[in-house]
């Protein structure tokens, strides 16, 4: 059993036992999670497609870590004109562990 679920502006692909890692969530590490933004759940060739969302699926997932990814750096530069400008940048990231898909 799969579900496409949407949170932070992405949509996922998950199963069971997967873990992924999605935009920052309110929420301490072991806390429980509830995705209520399920587009589409499909079950051994049934599939539902909800418009936008699937009538009474959810799926909950268990936090397994908070973090940030590793930094980027945003450098501007305008030629001939001693324009230069550095940022750096890091995002932060959830890590979830699907534990049940319901729908």
């Amino acid at each position: 059993m799969y579900a496409i679920i949407e949170t932070g502006g992405k949509q996922y692909r998950v199963q069971e036992g997967d873990n992924i890692f999605v935009e920052k969530l309110a929420g301490d590490v072991d806390s429980e999670v509830v995705f209520d933004q399920v587009l589409a759940v499909g079950n051994d060739g049934d599939i539902k497609i909800g418009s936008p969302v699937v009538a009474g699926a959810k799926v909950t997932a268990k936090v397994l870590a908070q973090g940030k990814e590793k930094k980027i750096l945003v450098f501007k530069y305008k030629a001939k004109s001693n324009y230069r400008r550095r940022q750096g940048h890091r995002q932060p990231f959830t890590k979830v562990a699907i534990e049940k898909i319901e729908g």
